[in-house]
């Protein structure tokens, strides 16, 4: 498919500079940078900036340090919306969109970008990908593990509600990216030793995982295809006791799909950040390494970083699994490359070649 190797990069973050950000997300405590670009805040919290290239020009430096080509812009979590009041939600998601699509515009070479919408709102959801979609060129949704509805209660993404929002994704022929967030604002445990983080976002990718398969999603709607963000990584070794429950318990899944069905779809991915080779491994055997794309989420300390202690640096996973014969030089390449384009695109292979072309050029 490429013409030459390269390195794209399917999950990547990136901050606004703090002037970027407009005066009513610092009025009203939603999401700002603090001026000495140390910290992001919202109300109530706040979370060291703990890499320059969270910010783009030192972004730009970074990956051409590490000779990554290319890199898959996701929304930032902070800005799912949940509990915020409708209005001001809207003009968040609107700031984060208009603002990546901005940055996909200004750098076509260098990024591609998502948007994010709030399924608790399903019909102010489907304007907000029309717009996003046919006024801003974007043709990646970034949708949360789980959401705040609008009396409340906290759903799953793939709740039969949001079917809506995955028919249009369809329609639009859209990747969508899985990415968990907020589990101290349901789980109810002490927010302590970076549990949420460490733990329990991994099971909401699992739970997401869950019910995307149970409800037959991948082949109910064909034109979409699902990334999970930190390679799905509970879903992993969760799926042996899945089945076991699905076949002991058959009155308890009633109209739904047995999970053997989706283990290796076309349609569903996950991320390469699982940090071990061993993780690694697993997720290959399990879904096959065409569903495996590289994603580094940087700049976040969870990411593929360079670091000292950690003896670590971006793509190091993929250099390990290779050493130790878990993949092929081909199927290093193929993750890094062609499994991302095939998840961006399907089968649009003008699609492809076009984004190959501003690479390269």
């Amino acid at each position: 498919m490429t013409k030459r190797k390269l390195r794209i990069n399917g999950h990547s973050h990136l901050l606004p500079y703090p002037e970027e950000i407009p005066d009513f997300m610092r009025e009203k405590e939603i999401f700002w940078i603090d001026e000495d670009k140390k910290f992001m805040l919202q109300k109530g919290w706040k979370r060291p900036v703990t890499d320059s290239s969270f910010f783009l020009n030192e972004k730009l430096e970074w990956m051409e340090r590490y000779k990554i080509d290319h890199a898959v812009v996701l929304n930032l979590s902070q800005l799912y919306g949940n509990g915020l009041r409708v209005e001001e939600m809207k003009k968040a998601l609107r700031f984060q969109n208009d603002f990546n699509a901005k940055i996909q515009q200004n750098h076509p070479k260098k990024f591609t970008c998502g948007f994010v919408v709030h399924p608790g709102f399903v019909r102010g959801a489907l304007w907000e990908i029309e717009r996003c979609v046919e006024e801003l060129d974007l043709k990646l949704l970034c949708l949360p593990t789980h959401y705040m509805d609008s009396i409340g209660t906290w759903r799953c993404i793939f709740d039969e509600e949001n079917e809506p929002i995955f028919e249009l994704a369809s329609k639009y022929n859209l990747a969508v990216e899985i990415h968990p967030y907020d589990g101290e604002k349901f789980i109810k445990l002490e927010n302590t030793s970076w549990r949420f983080h460490l733990i329990w976002m991994l099971a909401q990718c699992a739970d997401a995982y869950h019910f995307l398969t149970l409800n037959g999603y991948p082949d109910k709607y064909p034109n979409m295809r699902v990334c999970f963000a930190h390679g799905g990584q509970l879903a992993q070794i969760n799926l042996g006791r899945r089945i076991q429950g699905f076949d002991g318990r058959p009155d308890l899944f009633e109209g739904k799909v047995h999970p053997r069905k989706s283990v290796g779809h076309k349609n569903i991915f996950f991320d390469t950040l699982v940090h071990d080779t061993r993780s690694l491994k697993l997720l290959l055997e399990n879904q096959k390494s065409s569903q495996i794309l590289a994603g580094l989420d940087d700049p976040y300390p969870l990411g593929e970083m360079e670091s000292e202690p950690q003896s670590s640096y971006p793509g190091k996973i993929l250099d390990l699994a290779l050493e130790q014969e878990v993949i092929t030089e081909v199927e290093k390449d193929e993750i890094w490359s062609d499994n991302v384009l095939q998840w961006l695109f399907g089968d649009d292979q003008k699609k492809k070649e076009d984004l190959v072309n501003k690479i390269i050029s």
